[in-house]
């Protein structure tokens, strides 16, 4: 490094007084300092300064930008400032998604020199199969999840919005586990299955004798979520009398028990969840206004499986293991042409219910075809098909720049590796070709040493 373009020393010391992982880096992606709790997260001692920030955080050959992700270096160069993105790592505990927030550093002429990159995992999310959290790599996936990322620090009110059986509940747990209430309780209200003459009731509670039945004092969900996130799912479902009852909470931060004078503070925070259309109900009369530009303070879009182009796989692996845990459950290829073809209206919660069918109607530890129930192998032409993958659209980015095609090609294999496990002969099968061309094709892009090991150690 010339000497003109070292960092100060106090610049890396002051590195050593964050609590949160922090590397320095310079212009050319090059780690030039590490604090201790970035040394920390690599419990295996490998030393990362004087490597570059995209081989260690991806394994990637070249920056992220020309390997199809956003890169933070490259968009701070271009506008000066601090730059926030999503990206999926690989560290010692397997791929994780991490906040990454990259602050310029000038030198004395005022020319960007170095920057300051921190890291903060977001646990409830993994770009690989696992027994909990939200699962996926996805473009639409990966767009959901910054959003999560961007809002679950604040107090904000969150509106989730998508199809039935999209999992809205386990996003709005992630919410709730990466908000700094994560240690207060997390209160879901399921507002379809309350019936309007026991809905305020149980919302905000009673007083004995409030009314026939009451016979003790009872706290309502609101209260039990003191300090915590309030989960009201199916919100379009909540009667208009009850709306302006909810609206004045969250305007006021109050309420009141039924039968009872006194005027309680809430502390909570609204996640709200809903597969209605919210603003065609505010047309017909049917939803209230402006109860909905409260809880629409940070609206999320939940997309359906089929719009997640890739994430099927990984979702198959995971749910496999949970609705037969105690087997080694895998999809031969045809099966998993068939299922990748279905258009899954009913979404995760769909695709869950499929699988476990399969699993029961599978006496071996292949499930096949003959496994599926008839409206895989034979759908309804009114079911539609899945929209189409990004194919040769995602051969470029946004800003028209070509991506790297063998990089692409290349990460592509990797993950089909990484996310394995078993023989190569199995995952080759898995990939619908043959051991002796899976071979190949490693070889080809570089992986036959690090795929052989990963295999190896799945």
């Amino acid at each position: 490094m010339p000497p003109d373009t070292r960092p100060l020393p106090e610049l890396v010391s002051f590195l050593e007084t964050l609590t949160e992982p922090h590397i320095l880096c310079d212009r050319d992606y090059r780690i030039i300092a590490a604090n201790a709790a970035y040394r920390a997260s690599w419990p295996d001692g490998r030393n990362v300064v004087g490597r570059t920030c995209y081989d260690v955080s991806h394994h990637y050959s070249v920056p992220c930008d020309r390997a199809g992700e956003s890169c933070p270096l490259a968009r701070s160069l271009q506008s000066g400032q601090r730059e926030r993105v999503l990206h999926l790592h690989h560290t010692p505990r397997g791929e994780e998604y991490v906040n990454i927030e990259l602050s310029p550093v000038r030198d004395a002429h005022g020319d960007i020199a170095w920057f300051i990159e921190k890291m903060e995992p977001m646990h409830v999310a993994r770009g690989v199969s696992d027994h909990r959290g939200l699962i996926g790599r996805s473009p639409a996936f990966q767009r959901m999840l910054e959003m999560i990322a961007r809002v679950a620090p604040s107090d904000a009110s969150v509106l989730l919005q998508g199809e039935s059986g999209t999992g809205k509940e386990l996003l709005a747990t992630a919410v709730h586990e990466a908000s700094r209430r994560a240690e207060g309780p997390f209160v879901v209200v399921d507002c379809s299955g309350l019936p309007e003459t026991l809905f305020e009731s149980e919302v905000f509670g009673h007083e004995r004798g409030a009314f026939t039945g009451a016979t003790a004092r009872k706290p309502g969900l609101v209260e039990a979520a003191s300090g915590g996130t309030l989960f009201l799912d199916e919100v379009g479902d909540i009667p208009l009398g009850m709306q302006v009852k909810l609206l004045r909470l969250l305007e006021t931060g109050t309420y009141r028990r039924v039968g009872s004078t006194e005027l309680r503070r809430a502390d909570i925070r609204l996640v709200s969840a809903t597969h209605r259309p919210l603003k065609r109900m505010i047309a017909e009369g049917s939803f209230r206004q402006d109860l909905y530009f409260r809880i629409n303070t940070f609206p999320i879009a939940v997309p359906p499986l089929r719009e997640r182009e890739g994430d099927l796989p990984l979702l198959i692996d995971s749910l496999l293991e949970r609705v037969a845990p105690k087997r080694r459950l895998t999809l031969a290829p045809a099966a998993l042409r068939l299922l990748c073809a279905y258009p899954f209206p009913g979404n995760v919660r769909e695709l869950r219910n499929v699988l476990e069918r399969a699993s029961l109607m599978c006496d071996g530890d292949v499930i096949g075809p003959e496994h599926l129930p008839e409206e895989v192998l034979h759908p309804e032409p009114e079911a539609g098909g899945r929209a189409p993958g990004p194919a040769l659209g995602a051969a470029f980015t946004q800003a028209g720049d070509v991506l790297d095609l063998d990089e692409v090609q290349r990460q592509a294999m990797l993950r089909a590796v990484r996310s394995h496990r078993g023989s190569r002969r199995e995952l080759a099968r898995r990939l619908g070709i043959s051991e002796r061309t899976l071979y190949r094709r490693l070889k080809e892009l570089g992986l036959l040493e690090r795929g052989a090991e990963d295999t190896a150690e799945t």
